[in-house]
């Protein structure tokens, strides 16, 4: 593929093939999305939604490995957390996290199952329930592993504010 369109770039965390035509590369601060992720097996997942979201046009902050098994390195972040436009909560296992940040914020929040996981985890089936189920306001949920959709939904979002 590379060899066909030599402009095209490789990402290999977020396992994704794309052109940056924005030569600008101006990113509107007061308007930016934010990444979390419960866990570091969930960053390829997170770097598909950052590199998304980046592309069209957005700014994007990103914290890794703040789940709810120590949910303090969640709130060291809260201060971002308040200040972001929309959130993005990727979490596989149990998927707890995005009811724990919609709970913490007013703001849209999309809530992405990753399949990574063990035990009863069923490749994401789990953590979709549970985020499916959440009684935060203001969650909603894409399909597993669904990075793309993600920050497609947050850059649409975002460019409403």
């Amino acid at each position: 593929m590379l060899e066909k369109v030599p402009e095209a770039e490789y990402d290999e965390i977020a396992r994704a093939v794309y052109l940056d035509r924005d030569t600008s590369k101006v990113r509107d601060e007061q308007h930016q999305i934010l990444i979390l992720t419960a866990g570091t097996s969930d960053i390829p997942v997170a770097e598909e939604a950052r590199l998304t979201a980046y592309l069209f046009g957005n700014c994007v902050k990103t914290y890794y490995d703040c789940g709810v098994a120590g949910i303090h390195r969640l709130f060291a972040h809260l201060s971002d957390i308040e200040q972001a436009n929309v959130i993005i909560v990727i979490a596989g296992m149990e998927g707890a996290l995005a009811s724990v940040v919609g709970g913490l914020t007013d703001k849209p929040v999309i809530a992405v199952p990753t399949s990574v996981g063990y035990g009863a985890s069923l490749h994401g089936v789990a953590a979709l329930l549970s985020m499916l189920n959440s009684c935060a306001t203001g969650v909603s949920v894409v399909n597993i592993d669904n990075g793309f959709g993600a920050g497609a939904l947050a850059s649409k979002i975002n460019k409403l504010r």
